[in-house]
């Protein structure tokens, strides 16, 4: 609790944290909303594609041209500026502290986490596509080189490994933990062309926002929330349901009643595991007191004095009185991003950080895809994301989501069926592919 002191005394000491930040896009933006409000910070350089996309964010969320017109690294570490460019490799090499990855694209954040770990810097990973293709090879990477790979605080996954740990280290069974979404079956085989019907926006509201419409298609087709919580089996230990997410409409109240095991009522195939909630009722009508923007964790208690405290101070639990849950009804994404960046600067610790290989999001036909069409990935109009564990990714040779983009079919793949890399051309010699089967070979025993 006591990160803004730090903050404050690196500010003393003029001093401040130095930042580089690869992808200004919506996460990006949130974080540089903020960025220059906190003490003892300093962005020195953003790299994006579209130099000119990243300059029109700054400007969106409230800077000043001048704060963003350094002509170089060496300017903007002399004067307290930021140089935006269009070079993530000589971003990663400037004098840097930490180097937040928000570009969402698998290949990208994986090349971009080794050029910071060849560097010395420490990486803060919001692209949880990179850390589910190659995160537990990524995190060993790191720690051999005495950095830190963390998750990125408001997003998700890491709230989620927060609570919890909260849980674990007060001594408190996990039994599920998971995170709310607005969930209908049908929106599977949504595409970018139908996302913004499902979501209710407007046009004039998709013109006047940075919305990308395969990034929101991602969310609302399951592939981002499978995404996430691989992020989190593979963060905290617990356990994937192996065939797929089940997104139980269920509200804040309900939580322990729902996300408890079959045999005591519940919707868990097991115990120790993660589990989206939907904001919907099936036939399409809200949930009360829905947990669309939040995240939870479902706990047991170990005797009856447990279960009695439960009930003196007021948790919600299931009839038996025996399971509970603890929730944050919203995140606030790129806004708390500055908590990760302060924490593995100054304190050397991650915030949520991936420890193994147990959880996968392979590549799930939207339709009937024929051979010779090219996969268009993650959010697109091909593909989208199921969670599974990784030994039976691994077994069915399955084909990842974060590689399920720019491949040929060679043979057909039916609705709903996994796309297995033997139905796929690829390059076996390509470096992230090579990378993603180095993660495999290391970690499929565990």
């Amino acid at each position: 609790m006591n990160l803004h002191a730090l903050l404050s005394a690196r500010a003393a000491e003029r001093r401040p944290v130095r930042v580089g930040l690869i992808g200004a896009g919506k996460f990006g933006s949130m974080f540089l909303a903020q960025a220059g409000r906190m003490p003892g910070l300093h962005v020195v350089g953003i790299a994006d594609l579209d130099p000119g996309r990243a300059r029109a964010a700054l400007a969106r969320v409230g800077w000043e041209e001048a704060r963003y017109g350094a002509r170089s690294f060496g300017e903007a570490l002399s004067s307290d500026t930021t140089f935006v460019t269009d070079d993530a490799a000589a971003l990663i090499a400037a004098d840097l502290e930490v180097v937040v990855e928000a570009t969402g694209h698998p290949a990208a954040g994986i090349r971009h986490a080794l050029a910071c770990i060849a560097h010395r810097r420490h990486v803060v990973m919001v692209n949880v596509e990179a850390d589910v293709l190659a995160g537990p090879l990524l995190a060993r990477r790191a720690a051999e080189a005495g950095v830190v790979y963390s998750m990125a605080y408001g997003d998700q996954p890491a709230l989620i490994a927060e609570i919890v740990d909260w849980a674990r280290a007060i001594g408190l069974e996990v039994v599920c933990a998971g995170k709310g979404t607005k969930y209908l079956p049908a929106y599977h085989a949504s595409t970018p062309d139908t996302v913004w019907g499902h979501y209710g926006f407007t046009e004039a509201q998709v013109a006047a926002g940075d919305f990308n419409a395969r990034m929101f298609n991602s969310f609302l087709d399951g592939t981002k929330s499978a995404l996430e919580m691989a992020a989190v089996a593979n963060a905290t230990g617990l356990v994937p349901p192996e065939d797929g997410l089940l997104f139980p409409p269920c509200g804040v109240d309900d939580l322990p009643q729902v996300l408890r095991p079959r045999a005591e009522g519940g919707v868990l195939e097991r115990r120790g595991t993660v589990e989206v909630v939907s904001s919907l009722e099936r036939d399409g009508r809200p949930v009360f007191r829905d947990l669309r923007w939040g995240v939870y964790a479902v706990f047991a208690a170990p005797d009856e004095y447990v279960r009695r405290c439960f009930s003196e101070y007021g948790l919600k639990t299931d009839a038996s009185g025996n399971y509970a849950a603890m929730y944050k009804p919203y995140h606030l994404i790129g806004l708390e991003l500055g908590i990760s960046v302060a924490s593995v600067a100054l304190r050397g610790e991650p915030t949520g950080a991936t420890r193994g290989f147990g959880g996968d999001v392979v590549a799930t036909a939207k339709r009937d895809l024929r051979a010779g069409e090219v996969l268009d990935g993650e959010g697109g109009y091909c593909v989208y994301g199921r969670l599974t564990s990784a030994r039976a990714s691994l077994t069915a040779g399955a084909l990842p989501i974060g590689l399920a983009h720019g491949v040929t079919l060679r043979r057909d793949v039916q609705a709903g069926a996994t796309v297995r890399w033997d139905d796929v051309s690829f390059d076996a010699t390509d470096a992230v592919i090579a990378f993603r089967r180095e993660t495999e070979a290391t970690f499929s025993h565990g």
